[in-house]
């Protein structure tokens, strides 16, 4: 499948120092895609940082995408039913939401959609971004890299001397690992 024919769930959660590195991302994806849907988690959508205010972020992916963001479980629980994604991402995708992906908890619209999605045995996209990767996170990581249908964005150790467990993917390779997920085929080196 091209890229170009495709209908793309974009879930964001709340690693709020890379949503200014997703943005890019984002228009990447909806000026080359058929659609690209905006899911958010709840902190997401409605947490005021340092690094963004809640509604100017939302305001801009929705500007971006022409989509209104999906902010609930019941507005994320369709996707399964209408088969409407030909592939989802998560990015950023926190070490929370790993380890309940990987426990299969879903308390979020994020994790509702991803559920839902992967329902219809297509692929999810990861692009992790957690302080603790390499540490408690670690064997969720680990399970999710086991599970059908689950790609990675490739990520790295981002600060290894102040945060030794802290890894982050390489967002600049969204549509890469996209595109070879779609082939079911994992975007190769995973970890640099």
């Amino acid at each position: 499948m091209k890229l170009s024919e495709c209908n793309i769930g974009f879930g964001i959660t709340g690693s709020f120092c890379t949503f200014d590195k997703i943005i890019p991302q984002i228009k990447v994806l909806s000026d080359e895609c058929v659609r690209v849907m905006p899911i958010f988690s709840y902190n997401a959508s409605s947490m005021d940082t340092r690094f963004f205010k809640a509604d100017e972020f939302r305001k801009k992916v929705e500007a971006i995408t022409g989509e209104p963001i999906i902010s609930t479980i019941q507005g994320a629980e369709p996707i399964g039913p209408s088969s409407c994604l030909d592939i989802m991402v998560i990015a950023p995708c926190t070490g929370n939401t790993a380890a309940k992906l990987a426990q299969g908890i879903t308390d979020s619209p994020v994790l509702m959609a991803a559920k839902a999605h992967m329902r219809n045995n297509k692929p999810l996209v990861l692009a992790i971004s957690t302080n603790d990767a390499l540490g408690i996170n670690f064997q969720n990581i680990g399970k999710l890299m086991a599970m059908k249908n689950i790609y990675f964005v490739p990520f790295k150790q981002d600060n290894y001397k102040d945060k030794p467990n802290s890894m982050v993917a390489d967002l600049d390779k969204i549509r890469d690992t996209i595109i070879m997920a779609l082939e079911g085929i994992q975007l190769q080196p995973v970890i640099a």
